[in-house]
């Protein structure tokens, strides 16, 4: 009977303790100095009309395609930032492969930098390549996600494919199976659907695989 009594404790214990590693690890809070410190001059240039106070730092755990769990963080807007922990909370307990979740401000806010390395980030101010218009990102109200497999397709005028980033080209074909592959249905699109947002892959002037915006 005592031993029974031990036992449960024990598993009361770990199970507390398990508890209060996963609300560290998912989280949500305001920049801290030393990380608006790390922003200045990159994802928030000089000219950024976006309030400080409107963006979240999040931090999350997320597992890569070999079952490796990483700790990951991003920058969003905090209209965003307690659907994103939900969402990586629900993917990272299903074991649903995301490669990297870093700053962008890792690889000087160039999308282009992070995109080649498979990176998931959100907030950038920056404008939607080849116009003046903001990006989603530039808000912090999207998300790309395993950027190297899900890339952005566009046909041009000649009839060429466009596609970012450039080491992406192999996955614009979307009939293949390959790691970190988004589709229309699979539990991320579920679960990013179901918080109101939209999937770059539904746009019919071009592709956006790795987007989801508010």
């Amino acid at each position: 009977m005592i031993l029974c009594m031990r036992l449960v404790y024990l598993l009361f214990l770990l199970f507390v303790s398990s508890v209060g590693m996963q609300a560290q690890d998912f989280s949500v809070s305001p920049l801290s100095d030393s990380l608006f410190v790390r922003m200045q001059g990159k994802s928030y240039p000089k000219g950024c009309t976006v309030a400080r106070n409107d963006l979240r730092h999040v931090k999350v755990l997320h597992v890569d395609a070999q079952g490796t769990v990483h700790k990951g963080e991003l920058v969003c807007n905090k209209a965003i930032a307690q659907d994103l922990v939900d969402i990586f909370r629900q993917l990272y307990q299903a074991r649903y492969p995301i490669e990297k979740i870093r700053l962008i401000d890792d690889y000087e806010a160039d999308d282009e930098q992070s995109m080649r390395d498979n990176n998931t980030s959100s907030f950038c101010y920056r404008t939607v390549s080849g116009t003046k218009k903001l990006s989603k990102h530039a808000m912090g109200m999207a998300i790309d996600i395993n950027t190297r497999y899900n890339p952005w397709v566009r046909k041009g005028a000649d009839g060429r494919q466009l596609i970012s980033p450039s080491n992406g080209i192999p996955y614009a074909d979307r009939r293949k199976s390959y790691p970190y592959k988004i589709v229309k249905g699979d539990l991320l699109y579920r679960l990013f659907i179901q918080h109101g947002f939209k999937w770059g892959g539904n746009w019919r002037s071009m592709k956006d695989y790795q987007h989801f915006e508010k």
